[in-house]
């Protein structure tokens, strides 16, 4: 298969998701890093190129150069795909502007920063026919996709109630926004958007739910807090309902300290409690009430596992696979898509729109109930 060639914008020196989105898309084996707009700085932009090994004439000072003179090569030549991964506020421009010219998007989640620019983005998806990903990564994770067919096919019963944590401690102190690229952007609402850790990770939790589920949430409670001096939410918790009738809890917090990147999920059916922990992602524990705990472990040779399973997986048993893998198969099964592969699984493997759109409709109902006083609010 020709490796999908594909354009970066954003990534370049100091940040952190460019460096995974490329290392990911490495991993993979089906894309191939053909130009790039990595700063909104012209001089930064040049240099970051020339630090990760492009060609001069493929590095752009700004994102519009790079569609403009993209979109002028031959076909055979120009990149096919726009990988951004900008802070939140600046993916509805060149997202648009990238599906507009002809190229297909993968994106860093959230959508962005706002639900108004959200739907821009699926406006112009609808009316110019491109494909787009957005990088919810944890729903990469193989034992993730095990939970997902082991709840949705009913044999561990109905889904009574959902627990999920994302809980971290990065910004618990007042000094971790000084000198901090990474803490700069994510604090401050004209760049990331209305919210904070619940829309940073609190939306990889509740995309988590819905995905391991196959079920929606519906309505939320949710309380919002931060420390002083601080512009947007870095704790909080929501209780939420879905569509299958289950009751749920979630947390997400960048202050709880002495948590690294703890995201971890239970969810509880009428004959099984199923466990998994991002941070221990190789294993995941089955609790029943009239037999034996079952721990499953991930792995290339695991035969219980389910075979599209296995098929995503790189080493034997024993031999960990983690993020940057988890990321890597988003970017295999979105570019096998690209090059005309089908799936025979309800989930295409990644994030779609209407999965970004459910992210932002989240973060908005989560805002509004902590506003009114921790009031239901549906989604």
């Amino acid at each position: 298969m020709e490796p999908v060639r594909y354009g970066m914008i954003g990534g370049g020196r100091g940040a952190f998701i460019g460096g995974v989105h490329r290392t990911a898309a490495a991993i993979a084996g089906n894309w191939r890093l053909t130009a790039g707009a990595l700063s909104s700085d012209p001089e930064r932009a040049k240099a970051s190129g020339a630090e990760i090994g492009l060609p001069a004439d493929r590095v752009y000072g700004s994102w519009p150069e790079m569609l403009e003179r993209e979109a002028a090569l031959r076909q055979s030549e120009r990149i096919e795909v726009v990988s951004i991964v900008t802070p939140n506020h600046m993916h509805a421009a060149p997202a648009i502007a990238a599906l507009e010219a002809g190229f297909d998007v993968i994106i860093d989640k959230p959508l962005a920063d706002t639900i108004e620019n959200a739907k821009a983005i699926a406006d112009a998806v609808e009316r110019t026919g491109r494909r787009i990903a957005v990088t919810h990564t944890y729903t990469g994770y193989p034992l993730v996709k095990q939970a997902r067919q082991l709840v949705t096919s009913g044999q561990f019963g109905a889904v009574r109630r959902v627990s999920v944590k994302y809980t971290q401690d990065w910004l618990s102190r007042a000094a971790d926004l000084v000198d901090n690229k990474q803490a700069a952007w994510r604090t401050d609402p004209n760049q990331s958007g209305d919210a904070g850790a619940f829309g940073d990770i609190g939306t990889h939790a509740a995309n988590l739910v819905e995905f391991i589920t196959g079920e929606r949430i519906t309505l939320m409670c949710a309380e919002l807090t931060m420390l002083p001096g601080r512009a947007i939410d870095d704790d909080g918790a929501a209780l939420f309902r879905l569509s299958g009738g289950g009751r749920g809890t979630l947390t997400a917090s960048q202050i709880c300290v002495g948590d690294i990147n703890d995201l971890a999920i239970d969810i509880y059916c009428a004959e099984a409690g199923l466990h998994w922990r991002q941070e221990e992602p190789n294993t995941m524990r089955i609790g029943y009430r009239d037999r034996p705990t079952e721990i499953w472990h991930a792995g290339a040779n695991r035969a219980y596992l389910a075979p599209d399973i296995r098929a995503i997986q790189r080493t034997p048993g024993g031999h960990p696979e983690g993020y940057l893998e988890a990321f890597a198969n988003i970017y295999r099964i979105f570019g096998e898509q690209l090059r005309g592969a089908t799936r025979s699984e309800e989930s295409p493997g990644y994030a779609t729109m209407d999965d970004a759109l459910r992210g932002m409709r989240f973060i908005a109902a989560a805002l509004e109930s902590s506003r009114r006083g921790a009031v239901w609010v549906d989604l």
